[in-house]
């Protein structure tokens, strides 16, 4: 039986460059690669690459639109500054540059006109639950376009490429969700699950093939091995934390449950890189260039090979 392919991707802001980058060489590499996927994954900026790349983007303009449009997505501006007071309070970007691009580039297109499968990433801030065995609350949120009565196929692009990218101080909320990176910064599992589903993936474990790619891994660290902290302490650190804390969770699992099925690809980056440092996007095409990527590329010739007719 023809295995069932899934290409995850990971939030990391600007730092999708560097996933776009790694994606451009396996195509090099292995031709008609793009092609072979059936069910794309994403979180928060892996989440607009997914929804790009599904939509038959390429890795190759995925990775200029980044280039060409940083620079106006994290923008700074003097007068929000000024109202914000610095980073007290308001997010630090507007999220309508953003909405500009997505705009120019899907329309009106909704999830049920893609003509690949996805499963992009969310959460929800208040599910507006009426029934009083539901309690009102928040809640993960993963949108997706398989069949079935809980499909999101509907919705808009656009929207739900808002949703999974809005990240706690960084964005605005949009429509009532933050960034998907709050609980899947690496969707591997969640695209497993999604894919495993009996009403709508209905795959078995043994039929499919995951390659996870990563927006990098930051060296970032606490010393303090006893400190004694409060909120003033922890806050410097805690959207990371909560952003980028799952992400080797998400890797173990898919390694114990799909052994040699399953293959990550994550540079380790020279230098802490933040989600908006949009002035070290020549540094991040370099560690792309530079990653050693002979064993993925034979992992990936051996997994994913001619597409689903």
């Amino acid at each position: 039986m023809t295995p069932f392919r899934i290409l995850a991707l990971d939030g990391g802001g600007i730092r999708g460059v560097i996933t776009a980058a790694i994606l451009e060489r396996l195509e090099l590499a292995q031709p008609g690669f793009m092609k072979t996927i059936d069910l794309f994954a994403g979180t928060s900026t892996g989440g607009i690459l997914a929804l790009g790349l599904s939509s038959g983007m390429s890795p190759t303009d995925a990775r200029l639109l980044y280039e060409r449009s940083g620079s106006k997505i994290f923008a700074f501006n003097i007068i929000d500054e000024i109202r914000d007071l610095g980073q007290l309070i308001g997010a630090d970007y507007s999220n309508s540059p953003l909405k500009v691009e997505l705009v120019n580039k899907f329309g009106d297109m909704t999830l049920g006109d893609l003509p690949k499968k996805v499963v992009i990433s969310s959460f929800e801030l208040d599910n507006k639950s009426a029934d009083p065995s539901k309690p009102r609350n928040w809640k993960p949120k993963f949108f997706h376009n398989f069949p079935g009565p809980d499909s999101d196929a509907g919705q808009k692009v656009i929207d739900v490429a808002l949703r999974t990218s809005a990240a706690p101080t960084y964005f605005p909320i949009y429509q009532g969700y933050v960034d998907g990176g709050v609980v899947a910064n690496n969707p591997s599992l969640c695209a497993l699950a999604q894919a495993m589903h009996p009403d709508t993936g209905k795959q078995k474990l043994r039929d499919i093939r995951l390659l996870s790619i990563g927006t990098g891994l930051n060296p970032k660290y606490i010393p303090e091995i006893d400190a004694n902290w409060g909120l003033v302490q922890w806050a410097p650190h805690l959207i990371s934390l909560i952003l980028e804390g799952s992400v080797g969770l998400a890797d173990y699992q898919c390694k114990q449950l799909l052994s040699k099925y399953y293959y990550r690809v994550n540079p380790i980056l020279p230098v802490p890189i933040g989600l908006d440092k949009v002035n070290q996007i020549p540094l991040m095409k370099d560690i792309a260039a530079k990653e050693d990527l002979s064993a993925a590329i034979k992992w990936s010739r051996r997994n994913f090979q001619t597409p689903r007719s």
